[in-house]
């Protein structure tokens, strides 16, 4: 098979969709792979790596596209992108088309097969090809939130971990999933005090038993999270629904009940958000303020930092690159139930149940 990788033209995305390891494992199983130049510079990886490992370096993003059976990237298509994907093309990549509808009719307009990282699944639920940008992001939320919570960029000017005779600052966390673990480990040991809230008993159970005495669970409530946003100082948002528009946990009319200078960290921005005041930022400019509260809503946080990213994405992806490629779409979708979970729009038509509910389309059976 042919399989190109493109160059991110999302603002700021400095990840790669394939590692020169990952590409040479595709080569020595005699498949053609064309990469963009310069496509992996910014996560460290150069041109003369991509050719050692077998790849055929071309010099457009147009080339690309239009050689490539498969594209293997990052970030869903952007509008430049939709008139180089062709019919029966498979994309596979991260896609959160619920949050997007003109993305969504972009790419049923395409008649390609979409495959999203973000909804290939587990025989025990868990999402693979989410977990590490997951476990990035949610760490990530953390160091964010720590330097938007300095009074020079209207923070509410505390030190996340507290010195000697000063409390640590209070860390909500809304979810108890790969997002809420990562950022509660990260807060919990720079010392800050840390509440973890989420709906799934057993997920609750779980940081108890693995989190230090200075992270506490809760059920999550409408009540308790109300309690919560008035005395913390960074709230985290990192629910996810698969496939699904991210729930309003937190409404506009709450903003007024915390205090000025708190920092709200929405990580399920790529899902639509789930504070009612979220909109997508980038790492250009990642913040912005409401009612005197910080607001960080980048879509891609670990494209900031694209090498420990890159090679995180390319070690859960490349076994299902293979498989896509040694027996094509359609007889791998047939032989991998996980796979086949990844599919959302096949040549025109929604699959998927979330996203026709979404936009409350009829999805094709």
């Amino acid at each position: 098979m042919k399989i190109g990788v493109p160059i991110e033209i999302k603002n700021n995305e400095n990840r790669v969709g394939m590692t020169p390891s990952g590409v040479f494992e595709l080569t020595k199983r005699n498949h053609e792979v064309y990469v963009q130049k310069n496509a992996g510079s910014n996560s460290g990886f150069l041109d003369e790596d991509y050719v050692k490992a077998g790849a055929t370096i071309l010099d457009s993003i147009e080339a690309i596209y239009a050689t490539a059976e498969m594209i293997v990237k990052v970030k869903e298509p952007i509008e430049p992108e939709y008139k180089l994907i062709k019919p029966d093309q498979v994309v596979f990549t991260y896609f959160h088309f619920a949050s997007s509808e003109v993305l969504t009719n972009a790419m049923i307009d395409t008649k390609a097969v979409c495959i999203a990282y973000e909804t290939v699944e587990d025989e025990d639920g868990s999402l693979p090809l989410l977990i590490p940008m997951s476990e990035v992001a949610g760490r990530m939320s953390i160091q964010q939130g720590a330097k938007y919570l300095e009074k020079p960029i209207m923070g509410r000017g505390i030190l996340l971990g507290g010195i000697p005779g000063v409390p640590p600052a209070k860390v909500l966390i809304l979810g108890a999933g790969v997002v809420g673990l990562q950022a509660a480990r990260m807060a919990s040991g720079l010392g800050a005090s840390v509440y973890v809230l989420d709906i799934n008993m057993k997920a609750l159970r779980h940081v108890s038993e693995v989190m230090p005495n200075n992270v506490v669970s809760e059920y999550s409530s409408e009540y308790n999270i109300r309690k919560h946003i008035a005395d913390s100082d960074l709230i985290i948002g990192g629910v996810l629904l698969k496939g699904a528009k991210a729930p309003k946990l937190i409404t506009k009319d709450m903003l007024k009940a915390m205090r000025p200078g708190t920092v709200i960290v929405d990580v399920a921005v790529d899902q639509g958000g789930c504070f009612e005041t979220t909109r997508p930022t980038t790492h250009e400019e990642p913040t912005y303020i409401i009612d005197d509260v910080v607001h960080y809503s980048v879509a891609n946080m670990p494209g900031a930092v694209p090498y420990t990213s890159t090679v995180g994405l390319t070690n859960v992806t490349l076994p299902y690159v293979i498989k896509l490629a040694n027996e094509g779409w359609e007889e791998a979708c047939k032989n991998s139930a996980s796979l086949a979970k990844g599919l959302n729009i096949v040549k025109g038509e929604i699959v998927y149940r979330e996203i026709a509910e979404a936009f409350d389309v009829e999805m094709s059976l």
